[in-house]
C-alpha cells in the first residue's frame, strides 16, 4: 500500500497541477475519486479495504492541497457525511482510521463545517448509544424479536465509527498548530501564537464537550452491568471520548479532573489472584487487556497535552504559561501508581497465558493456540498486551521520573531491555525454522513477514529530509532500514520507494487508533503505527534511553551493562541468527538514543557524569566494536555514531585509545567492511569529538584515510572519503597544513578508473553505483575551501586547481554529482566573489532550475538565493524577468520542501529592487492571479451547480472592471492555473511590496503632485498602480481559500494606509482615494458574504474602521455602506445571543465573541484617531454611551479571564455551559491579549476628556449619564480595570525583553492609570496603604528600568495623583497631623525627582530622541509643581528649589549634543511664576533666584575660552536662562546689582565680538530691552537695558567698519537685524504723545516730549551710520536703515526735526540726502500706480 502512494501522490500532484492537463482540476480530482471509490462502499462490489485506504489517503492529500473548498466539492462529500459513512462501515479499523484521517484533513479545508459534523457524530452516536442498550435488553430477553434490530457487528461498526471521527477531530484542534503553515504574521501584522487554521478550528467548536463528556462517563459506569460483548463497546467508546476531550486543553480538563481519576482507578486496579486464575477465558482477557489499553491511551492524551515535562511535546497545546499547573505532584504520583498497576497486570497475563510453542513443522501447531486467533480488529490478544505495554511506556515518557521511586525505574528498565534484547520471540517460529534449514536468511531488512525478528521501526536519521527521530506512542513505521546520513543527493520519489523496499514493518492505521494523537494528521504522507509487537519494541528503547539518562552513575551502570549482557550472551541459537541480529540492532538502537539524550543541551551534564566514566565508556566500546565491524551498512552507521557520541563526553584518554584502536583494526583486519566501518568511526569520532580534542591524532587519522581512499573496493573508499570529507570539515583551521596533499589525492583519486561510477570488476561497478565517488570527492573539496576561507581569492594557485575540479565534476553525467559541486561553488562564491564570473554562474543555474531532478533543483535554489542576498541587481541584470516567472512557476510544481527556499529569493529579491522598479513586480503578481481559479473552472465541470450568489454584481463591482474570476468569458478556461499557495504568496509579495516601498521614505512613489512637481515621470511609479492594486484586493477577497481572503484584505488594508495622506494630482484641497472609494467598498463587499469565516469579518471590520478614520471621506452622509456595516456590528455587539453581520447569520458563540471584540477594537482605534480627525467626533458621538458601556464590559470580560475566574460573564452564562466557558476562555484569550489595551486607551480618553458616559459605565449602570452620584467610595468596576492595568504594568517592569508592543500596552496602561486614580473613579482606594504601597512599589521599579516614552505618562499618573486625590475637600495639605498623607505625597516627589534626574543627560545612557526627553523635562517639572501645591506653601518653595536645581544640571551638562533645554524653558518660566507673597519667604526667593543666575553666569565664564558645538550650545542655553528669569522677576523681588552688571558684561562681550553667539546676545539684549518697557517691570530690566543700548550701538558701528568685507558682513547681519528690531522697539516704547507736533504744553507733556527727543537723539546717530546715499546700488545696511528712519520721521516729526538738526553737518547732510532720494523714489513709484498713498513731506524738515 505504501508503494502506491509512493507513487500515486507524485503522479496526482502533476496531473493536478500541470499546465497542460486543463481541465483537470483538483476539484474534478475529488468528484471522481468520491464517486469511483468511496460511494461504491455501499454497494454489493465494495473496493476492498486496502483500496479504500488508498483512496482515502489520497483524498485526504488532495483536500489539503485544495485549501479551503469550493461548495461544489463539499456537496460531493456530502458535507463530510460521505466520510463518516466510511468510517461507520464495517470494512475495518484500517479503513476507519483513514477515513478518520481524511475527515480531519475535510475539516481542516473546510473549519465551517466544524460545528454540524461534529453535532451530526454526536446525535449518530447516541442513536448507536441507544440502539446498543436496545440490543443488550433483547439479548436479556430471549424471547423479543430481534430481527429488525441491526446486528451487534453492525453498531458496534457505526458507534466506534462516530466515536473515532469525534476523536479525531478533538485532536485535530491540539495537533494543527503543528501541521498548518504559520500565516499569522501575514494577515493580522503581527505575530499569535496560534495558526489561523487552529483558531478557526476553535472559533467553530460547538459547546458540546460537556456533554460528551457526561457520555463517555455513562458508559464507563455502565460497562459493570453489561455482559462482555457490549462492555467491551462500550468501555472502548467511552475511553476514545475522553481521549479525544484531553486535547481540549487544562481550562476543560482541570474542573474534570477528580472525575477522570476516578475513572483511571477504577480502570487500572491492582492485579488480584483471580487474574491469575485459569478460569479467565479468550473473551475476558481480551475485555481485560482492552480496557486497561484504552484507558492507558487516554491517559497518554491527557499528559500529551495538559502536562509540560522536559522532553515531552507539547507543541500542539495552547500555551500553558497562562494557565495553572494540571498535574501535580500528587497527581502524578496517583497516575504513577496506576500506571505500575497496568504493567503488573500485562506481565500477569504474560505469566499465566504465555503457552509452549507446538511443533513449528507441523501446519496446524500455531492454529491450536486460542489466544493468537485476531478478533474483528484484526488483533489477538498478544497484540493487545503489546499495546497496553507501549501505551505505559510512553505514558510513564511522559508523566516524567521525578515522582517514579527507584524501584519502580528499575522494574522499567529490566522490563524494557527483556521486550527488545531478550529471546521472546513472538514471530513465525515456523519461517524461522525453514528459513534455518534452507539457508534462505537474506538478511534482517529484506524480511516480510511484518515482523523481523522483533527488531525495531525508529527513524535515527539526522540531517536528512523530514523529521529525524519521530518517537511517538506506537513508534510509526517511517523506516525500519535506516543508514547513515551518506550524503547522497537523491529525488524524493527514488529515497522514498529504496526505504520501503527495505522496510521489514509497514504501518497500518488499524495498528493502533490511538495514534491519531500523535501522527501529524496533515502531513502529506501520513504516519501509520506499526503493529504493535514492534510498536512495544520501539516504546521500550524510548523509555529505557530516557530513564538511562535520570539514573545515577550506579544505576546506568546496571542497566548498560545487563542490556551488553543480555544482548551479547549465548542464548540464541544458530538457526535463529535473525533474532540475534535483531537484538543487536535494538541494543546500538537503544545505546545511540541514550547518548543522544546524553549529548543533547538538556541532558550534556547528566551525561558527562554517566557517560564519561572510564568502566562505561570501555564496556559500551567494545560491544560496538562488533557493530562497527558488522557487513550491515545500517548496523555500521548507527555504532559508528554511538562511538563518536560516546568520545564526544569521554576523556582524551579514551578518545586517543579509541582512535588507536581503530587503526590497529584496519591495519589487522582485510576484510572491506570492517575498514569501512572503521574509516566511518573516523569521520564520526571527529565529528562529535571536535577537530581540538582529536587533533593530536589528526595526522595518523589522515594518513590511514587517504591509504583506504586508494583502495579499490567502492565500500571501503567510498566510506574512507567521506570521513575524509567529516574530518576536514571538524578540523577547520587546524587542517591547514594538510591542504595541498589533499588537493592532490583528490585529482589522484579523480584519475582512478576504479573510482568512476562505472569502475572495477562488475560486482564493485554495482556496488559502486549507491556509493558515489564523486559525490565525496566534492564535499572534501567543500571542505578545503572553507578552511582556506577569505585566503582563497589571494591563492590563485590554489584557487586555480579548485575551480577546475568543481567545473569538471560540474560537468558529470550523473547530476547528483553536479548538486555537490553546486555546494562547492556557493563556498567560493562567499570567499571568493570577485574571482568568479558571477553573469555565467546565473546562467547555469537557470538551466538547472528545469532539471528534472530535484536536488539539483534545490541546490540551485540555495545558489540562487545565495546570490540575490549580495547583489540583488545582479540577478536582476542577468536572469531578468524570465527568472522570476520560473522561480513562481516552481512554486506551482514543487513540493512545500523546495518551496520556502524559492520564497526566500523572491522575497529578498523583492526587497532590493522594488523600489527601483515597484511597476514591474506588480504587474509579476497580477499575472499570477490573473491565471483562471477554481471558480471559473468549477463554472466549466460543474454547470449545474449555482455559483451565482457568490458574486456581488453590483455598482460597486462594476466600478471595478471586473467580476469574478472567470467571468472573463471562455477565453479565460485556456490560461494556465496558478495553485491556491501561490496566489497566496503572490498576494504576501504586494504586502511587502506596500511595507518596503511605504518605508523607503521615496515620496514619489506615494504621492504624484510631488512627483510632478520634480519632473519625475508618472508612469510606473506606486501610486500608479492603485486601480490594480484594490483589483487584486478585490479579487482575491472573493476567493474559496480563507488565507488569500484575508491576503487581499491586508492589501486594501495598505493601499488606505498608505494612500490615505495622497494629494490629488488635478484637483487642490481633495485626496487621491476619493475616486476610490466605490471600488473599496467593493472589495470590501465579499468579506460579508454568506461563506466568510470569522476571520475574514474580523479583519474585514477592522480595514472599515481604518478607512472611515484615514480621512479620505470626511462627511459622515458619504461613508455609506463602509459605515453601516461598522454601526451594525456594534448594534450586534449590544446584544448578548447570536451575532450576525453582513449575510452570515450562524455564527458560533466563540466565534460571536470575537467578533464582538474586533468590532469594539475598531471603534477604539476610531476613537483614538479622533482628536487628530475632527469629522470623526461626529461619527462616534451617538455612540459614546453604548462604546463606553461595551468597553467597559469588554474589560470585564478580560480581567475575568485573565483572572481565571469561574464567575461566568453575565452576556453568557443563560446560553453556555459552563464547562464550555472554560475551554472559551482559552480560545479567546489571544483575542483579548490582542485588543484589550486599544479598548483601554479609547476608554482612558474618555476618561481624560470628562466624558459623562464612562462613569456611570464604570459604576456598572448603563444609560445611566448624570445621574451617577459621587460616592466617597471607587466605582463598582474600579478595582476590575485597576487590576488588568497594574498587572500589564507589572509583566512590563518584570520582562527581560521590551519590544514595540510591549511598549504600546504599557503606554496606554499608564494613561488609563492616570485617570483611574482620581478620586471620581478610585474615592479613598487608592490612598489605601497597602495599595497605594503596591503602587507606589511598581512605579518605583518603572522609574529604574522603563524609557522616556514610559515616564511621560508614568509621570503623568503621579501628577494626577498629586493634584487630586491629595487637594480635594476634606485633605489636610501639609496640615499638622496629615503624616500618612505628607509621606505618600513625598514618595510622589522621589519618583518624579529620581525619573527627572535619570533623565539628565550626565546620568542617562539611553537613546531616547530629543522630542521623548524635552516632553518628559517639562512633563516632570510640571509634576514637581503639583505636588508642591499639593504638599502646601511651607513645603512648595522647597519643591521650586528642587526644580531649579535639577534645572541648573541641566544647564551645566556639556555631554549632549541635542539642545534639550530649548523646548523646556516654558517649563523654566512656569517655575518662576506666583511668587510667594510672605515676606520671610519673598527672601528666600530671591536667594533662590539670586543663586540660579549664578549658576548661570558661572557656566557661562567657564565657556569663555573654549569653543565647539556643545560649548556654544551651553552658553546659549544660559544666556536664554538668565533672560528668561530676569523678563519673568516680579517688582518686588531684588537681584544684586554687581550679579547684574556682570551679566550685562558677558553679553556686552559676546555683541561687541563677532562670534557665533553674536545672534543669541543680540536677541537676549532684544528681550531684556522690550520687557524694560513693560509699565510695571523690575527695576533690574531698566538698569540692564541701560548697559546692553551701548553694546548694541557698538555692534551697528562695527558691522558698518565690515561693509566691504562681504564675509563678515554676512555673519554680522542678522545681529544687526535683532539689533535694529530692538531700537524700532524701543522708540515704540516711548509714549505716543511725545511723538506729536502739537503735544500740550505740560511738565509731563515736555518730559514725554524731551523723552522722544532724547531717544532720537541716541539713535539717528546711530542709524546714520548705516546709510551712506553716494552708493549705487545702495548697500544692504543703507536699505536697512532708510525704512526705520522714516518710520521715526513719521511717527515723531518734531523730536526728529530737533534731534537732525542738532547733528553735525556731515551727517545731516548724508541723512536728508538719504530721505530725499527714498522719498522720490516712493514717489515716482506711487506715481506709475492707479493709486497713490501718502507721502512723508519734506517740509517736516
Amino acid at each position: 500500500m505504501e508503494i502506491v502512494n509512493a507513487f500515486l501522490r507524485p503522479y496526482l500532484t502533476s496531473i493536478l497541477f500541470s499546465s497542460s492537463s486543463r481541465p483537470q482540476s483538483p476539484a474534478g480530482a475529488g468528484q471522481s475519486t468520491t464517486s469511483a471509490f468511496i460511494r461504491q462502499q455501499q454497494t454489493e462490489r465494495p473496493p476492498s479495504p486496502d483500496t479504500l485506504m488508498i483512496v482515502l489517503r489520497e483524498l485526504a492529500g488532495l483536500l489539503e492541497q485544495l485549501g479551503n473548498l469550493p461548495p461544489v466539492i463539499q456537496e460531493l462529500l456530502g458535507g463530510g457525511e460521505v466520510l463518516i459513512t466510511v468510517a461507520c462501515s464495517p470494512a475495518g479499523s484500517g479503513v476507519r482510521g483513514s477515513a478518520v484521517n481524511a475527515l480531519c484533513a475535510f475539516i481542516r479545508a473546510c473549519p465551517g463545517r466544524m460545528g454540524t459534523t461534529m453535532e451530526s457524530l454526536y446525535e449518530g452516536l447516541k442513536r448507536d448509544i441507544t440502539t446498543l442498550g436496545t440490543l443488550l435488553m433483547q439479548l436479556s430477553n430471549s424471547s423479543s424479536n430481534t430481527s429488525n434490530l441491526p446486528s451487534l457487528s453492525e453498531v458496534r461498526s457505526r458507534a466506534l465509527g462516530h466515536a473515532y471521527c469525534m476523536y479525531g477531530i478533538y485532536t485535530l484542534l491540539a495537533t494543527s498548530t503543528k501541521g498548518s503553515e504559520e500565516s499569522s504574521a501575514t494577515y493580522n501584522g503581527q505575530t499569535q501564537h496560534t495558526s489561523l487554521i487552529n483558531i478557526s478550528l476553535h472559533l467553530h467548536l460547538p459547546p458540546i464537550s460537556p456533554s460528551v463528556l457526561h457520555t463517555a462517563t455513562s458508559l464507563l459506569k455502565s460497562t459493570l452491568d453489561q455482559p462482555l460483548p457490549v462492555a467491551r463497546i462500550s468501555s472502548e467508546i467511552g475511553w476514545t471520548l475522553v481521549s479525544g476531550l484531553m486535547a481540549l486543553g487544562p481550562h476543560f480538563v482541570r474542573p474534570n479532573l477528580s472525575a477522570l481519576m476516578v475513572l483511571w482507578r477504577n480502570a487500572l486496579p491492582k492485579p488480584t489472584v483471580r487474574d491469575n486464575s485459569s478460569v479467565v477465558g479468550k473473551d475476558e482477557w481480551g475485555f481485560l487487556l482492552g480496557v486497561r489499553g484504552w484507558a492507558v491511551g487516554a491517559m497518554c492524551a491527557f499528559l500529551r497535552w495538559n502536562n509540560n515535562v522536559p522532553g515531552s511535546d507539547s507543541t500542539g497545546s495552547f500555551d500553558r504559561g497562562a494557565t495553572k499547573v494540571v498535574v501535580t505532584l500528587d497527581i502524578s504520583r496517583r497516575l504513577g501508581t496506576l500506571l505500575s498497576n497496568a504493567l503488573g497486570f500485562a506481565n500477569l497475563f504474560v505469566t499465566t497465558q504465555r503457552e509452549e510453542v507446538q511443533d513449528p513443522t507441523s501446519p496446524t501447531g500455531p492454529n491450536m493456540n486460542l489466544f493468537t486467533q485476531p478478533d474483528e480488529d484484526g488483533h489477538d490478544l498478544q497484540a493487545y498486551e503489546a499495546l497496553l505495554r507501549s501505551h505505559v511506556h510512553v505514558a510513564f515518557a511522559l508523566l516524567g521520573f521525578a515522582t517514579t521511586t527507584e524501584s519502580i525505574q528499575r522494574e522499567l528498565i529490566t522490563s524494557a531491555t527483556s521486550l527488545f534484547a531478550g529471546n521472546t520471540y513472538t514471530g513465525s517460529v515456523l519461517q524461522v525454522a525453514i528459513a534455518a534449514k534452507e539457508g534462505t536468511f537474506k538478511g534482517l531488512w529484506r524480511v516480510e513477514d511484518g515482523y523481523a525478528y522483533g527488531v525495531n521501526s525508529i527513524d535515527l536519521r539526522e540531517g536528512v529530509e523530514g523529521d529525524a527521530a519521530i518517537l511517538t506512542i506506537s513508534g510509526p513505521a517511517t523506516s525500519g532500514a535506516i543508514q547513515l546520513a551518506t550524503g547522497q543527493q537523491r529525488d524524493v520519489g527514488e529515497a522514498e520507494i529504496e526505504n520501503l523496499l527495505l522496510k521489514p514493518i509497514l504501518g497500518s492505521p488499524e495498528n493502533d487508533p490511538l495514534s491519531l494523537s500523535s501522527a501529524l494528521v496533515s502531513s502529506e504522507l501520513p504516519v501509520d503505527p506499526v503493529p504493535p509487537v514492534t510498536a512495544v519494541v520501539n516504546s521500550a528503547i524510548d523509555l529505557f534511553s530516557a530513564l538511562v539518562c535520570t539514573q545515577d552513575s550506579n544505576g546506568a551502570l546496571k542497566a548498560l551493562s545487563g542490556l551488553i549482557d543480555t544482548a551479547k550472551g549465548d542464548r540464541f541459537s544458530s538457526s535463529n541468527i535473525g533474532r540475534k541480529i535483531a537484538v543487536t540492532v535494538n541494543s546500538v538502537w537503544a545505546l545511540l538514543l541514550s547518548l543522544r539524550m546524553a549529548t543533547s543541551r538538556a541532558g550534556a551534564k547528566a551525561g558527562r557524569e554517566i557517560f564519561g566514566g572510564a568502566q562505561i565508556g570501555n564496556m559500551i566500546s567494545v560491544f560496538l566494536k562488533d557493530a562497527i565491524l558488522d557487513s550491515d551498512e545500517v548496523l555500521r552507521g548507527a555504532a559508528s555514531e554511538a562511538l563518536g557520541r560516546l568520545s564526544s563526553l569521554s576523556s582524551s584518554t579514551f578518545l586517543g585509545n579509541q582512535i588507536n584502536n581503530l587503526v590497529k583494526e584496519i591495519v589487522n583486519n582485510r576484510d572491506p567492511y570492517a575498514r569501512a566501518g572503521c574509516a566511518s568511526a573516523f569521520g564520526v569520532i571527529y565529528l562529535y569529538a571536535g577537530g581540538v580534542a582529536a587533533q593530536a591524532y589528526l595526522k595518523t587519522v589522515l594518513n590511514v584515510l587517504m591509504s583506504l581512499a586508494n583502495d579499490p573496493h567502492p565500500v571501503v573508499h567510498y566510506w574512507s572519503l567521506h570521513a575524509l570529507a567529516q574530518v576536514i570539515s571538524a578540523s577547520s583551521l587546524s587542517y591547514g597544513p594538510f591542504i595541498s596533499s589533499t588537493i592532490s589525492l583528490v585529482f589522484k583519486i579523480y584519475a582512478l578508473d576504479t573510482h568512476e561510477p562505472e569502475g572495477g570488476s562488475v560486482a564493485q561497478a554495482n556496488a559502486s553505483g549507491d556509493l558515489p565517488s564523486y559525490q565525496a570527492l566534492c564535499r572534501i573539496v567543500d571542505g578545503i575551501i572553507s578552511t582556506i576561507g577569505p585566503e582563497l581569492q589571494d591563492s590563485t594557485r590554489t584557487r586555480g586547481k579548485i575551480e577546475d575540479l568543481v567545473f569538471e565534476l560540474l560537468r558529470c553525467e550523473d547530476e547528483t554529482v553536479g548538486v555537490e559541486a553546486i555546494q562547492c561553488l556557493r563556498q567560493m562564491m562567499m570567499f571568493a566573489p570577485s574571482k568568479m564570473d558571477l553573469t555565467d554562474l546565473v546562467t547555469r543555474l537557470k538551466t538547472y532550475l528545469a532539471s528534472p531532478r530535484r536536488p539539483l533543483k534545490v541546490a540551485s535554489i540555495n545558489a540562487l538565493y545565495q546570490l540575490v542576498q549580495r547583489d540583488a541587481f545582479l540577478l536582476s541584470k542577468v536572469g531578468g524577468d524570465k527568472l522570476v516567472e520560473i522561480l513562481f512557476g516552481m512554486l506551482d510544481e514543487e513540493d512545500s520542501r523546495s518551496v520556502e527556499g524559492v520564497k526566500n529569493i523572491i522575497t529578498n529579491w523583492l526587497t532590493q529592487t522594488v523600489t527601483a522598479a515597484p511597476s514591474a513586480w506588480i504587474d509579476l503578481c497580477q499575472r499570477i492571479m490573473a491565471r483562471t481559479t477554481a471558480a471559473s473552472q468549477q463554472s466549466t465541470i460543474f454547470p449545474s451547480v449555482d455559483t451565482k450568489g457568490v458574486g456581488f454584481q453590483d455598482e460597486e463591482s462594476e466600478s471595478l472592471g471586473a467580476g469574478l474570476p472567470g467571468a472573463q468569458g471562455d477565453g479565460a478556461s485556456g490560461h494556465s492555473t496558478a495553485r491556491w499557495r501561490t496566489q497566496l504568496f503572490a498576494m504576501e509579495c504586494l504586502h511587502r511590496i506596500c511595507n518596503v516601498i511605504s518605508a523607503s521614505g521615496r515620496q514619489e512613489h506615494l504621492d504624484l503632485r510631488f512627483a510632478k512637481l520634480h519632473g519625475i515621470a508618472t508612469k510606473g511609479l506606486f501610486v500608479s498602480r492603485i486601480p490594480d492594486l484594490v483589483r487584486m484586493a478585490f479579487s482575491a477577497s472573493a476567493a474559496y481559500v480563507t488565507e488569500i481572503r484575508l491576503a487581499g484584505l491586508v492589501v486594501l488594508r495598505d493601499v488606505i494606509t498608505i494612500f490615505a495622506k495622497s494629494p490629488d494630482p488635478d484637483y487642490d484641497e481633495s485626496l487621491l482615494l476619493e475616486q476610490y472609494q466605490a471600488p473599496i467598498t467593493a472589495a470590501l463587499t465579499p468579506a460579508f458574504s454568506s461563506d466568510s469565516t470569522p476571520e475574514i469579518l474580523s479583519s474585514a471590520v477592522q480595514v472599515c474602521a481604518i478607512f472611515v478614520g484615514c480621512g479620505v471621506i470626511k462627511d459622515v452622509t458619504k461613508m455609506g455602506r463602509i459605515l453601516k456595516l461598522l454601526t451594525g456590528a456594534l448594534e450586534q455587539s449590544k446584544s448578548s445571543g447570536s451575532f450576525s453581520i453582513g449575510d452570515v447569520q450562524q455564527i458560533s458563540p466563540n466565534a460571536a465573541v470575537m467578533l464582538r471584540i474586533s468590532t469594539l477594537t475598531a471603534w477604539a482605534e476610531l476613537l483614538i484617531a479622533s482628536p487628530d480627525q475632527d469629522y470623526l467626533k461626529a461619527v462616534i458621538e451617538p455612540y459614546r454611551g453604548t462604546l463606553a458601556t461595551l468597553w467597559i464590559g469588554a474589560l470585564r470580560d478580560y480581567a475575568s479571564i485573565r483572572g481565571d475566574s469561574e464567575v461566568l460573564q453575565e452576556s453568557s452564562s443563560s446560553t453556555i455551559d459552563g464547562l464550555y466557558m472554560n475551554l472559551g476562555k482559552e480560545i479567546l484569550l489571544p483575542y483579548y491579549d490582542d485588543a484589550w489595551y486599544r479598548i483601554l486607551k479609547a476608554v482612558a480618553i474618555m476618561m481624560q476628556t470628562r466624558d459623562p458616559h464612562i462613569l456611570p459605565a464604570m459604576d456598572g449602570k448603563e444609560g445611566a449619564v448624570g445621574s451617577v452620584p459621587q460616592n466617597e467610595g471607587p466605582t463598582a468596576l474600579f478595582f476590575v480595570v485597576f487590576g488588568l492595568v497594574y498587572e500589564a504594568l507589572v509583566q512590563a517592569s518584570t520582562s527581560s525583553v521590551a519590544s514595540s508592543s510591549s511598549q504600546l500596552v504599557t503606554i496606554a496602561a499608564l494613561e488609563a492609570m492616570e485617570n483611574l486614580v482620581r478620586p471620581e473613579y478610585a474615592g479613598d482606594a487608592i490612598l489605601d496603604t497597602a495599595v497605594f504601597d503596591e503602587f507606589t512599589g511598581l512605579c518605583y521599579r518603572m522609574a529604574m528600568m522603563e524609557n522616556a516614552m514610559v515616564h511621560i505618562p508614568l509621570v503623568k499618573t503621579i501628577t494626577s495623583l498629586a493634584s487630586t486625590q491629595f487637594t480635594k475637600p476634606g485633605k489636610a495639605n501639609g496640615k499638622p497631623g496629615s503624616s500618612s498623607s505628607h509621606l505618600q505625597l513625598t514618595h510622589c516627589l522621589r519618583i518624579c525627582a529620581y525619573v527627572l534626574r535619570k533623565a539628565l543627560p550626565s546620568n542617562s545612557s539611553t537613546s531616547d530622541d530629543r522630542s521623548a526627553r524635552t516632553a518628559l523635562f517639562n512633563t516632570s517639572f510640571v509634576a514637581l509643581a503639583e505636588i508642591g501645591r499639593a504638599f502646601g506653601t511651607e513645603t512648595k518653595e522647597d519643591i521650586r528649589g528642587i526644580s531649579l536645581t535639577l534645572y541648573s544640571e541641566l544647564l551645566k551638562d556639556e555631554t549632549s549634543e541635542v539642545d534639550l533645554v530649548g523646548p523646556t524653558l516654558p517649563a523654566l518660566r512656569a517655575m518662576m511664576e506666583a511668587p510667594p507673597t510672605a515676606q520671610d519667604r519673598a527672601e528666600s526667593f530671591g536667594k533662590l533666584v539670586h543663586g540660579f543666575i549664578s549658576c548661570c553666569l558661572q557656566n557661562i565664564e567657564e565657556t569663555s575660552n573654549r569653543s565647539g558645538p556643545t560649548v556654544i550650545l551651553k552658553t546659549k542655553n544660559n544666556f536664554m536662562a538668565v533672560v528668561l528669569v530676569f523678563s519673568s522677576l516680579q517688582s518686588n523681588v531684588k537681584i544684586s546689582k554687581a550679579l547684574v552688571d556682570q551679566f550685562c558684561y558677558l553679553l556686552a562681550q559676546k555683541l561687541e565680538n563677532s562670534t557665533e553667539l553674536t545672534l543669541t546676545a543680540a536677541q537676549c539684549a532684544k528681550a531684556i530691552i522690550v520687557a524694560s518697557l513693560a509699565p510695571s517691570t523690575n527695576a533690574v530690566l531698566k538698569h540692564c537695558a541701560g548697559l546692553l543700548i551701548p553694546s548694541l550701538i557698538k555692534l551697528v558701528a562695527t558691522t558698518t567698519a565690515a561693509v566691504e568685507d562681504q564675509e563678515k558682513l554676512a555673519s554680522l547681519t542678522p545681529a544687526l537685524d535683532e539689533a535694529l528690531k530692538t531700537f524700532t522697539t524701543f522708540f515704540n516704547g516711548v509714549p505716543e504723545s511725545s511723538r506729536k507736533s502739537n503735544f500740550p504744553f505740560t511738565r509731563r507733556g515736555i518730559d514725554q516730549y524731551r523723552a522722544g527727543q532724547a531717544v532720537l537723539a541716541v539713535l539717528l546717530p546711530t542709524l546714520a551710520l548705516l546709510v551712506d546715499p553716494s552708493r549705487s546700488p545702495p548697500s544692504s545696511l543703507h536699505v536697512q536703515a532708510i525704512p526705520i528712519v522714516l518710520t521715526f520721521a513719521s511717527a515723531s516729526p518734531g523730536p526728529f526735526k530737533e534731534v537732525t538738526d542738532g547733528l553735525d553737518p556731515g551727517a545731516r547732510e548724508i541723512l536728508e540726502t538719504s530721505v530725499r532720494q527714498a522719498v522720490t523714489g516712493r514717489q515716482q513709484q506711487s506715481a506709475s500706480q492707479p493709486s497713490t498713498k501718502r507721502q512723508i513731506s519734506l517740509k517736516a524738515f
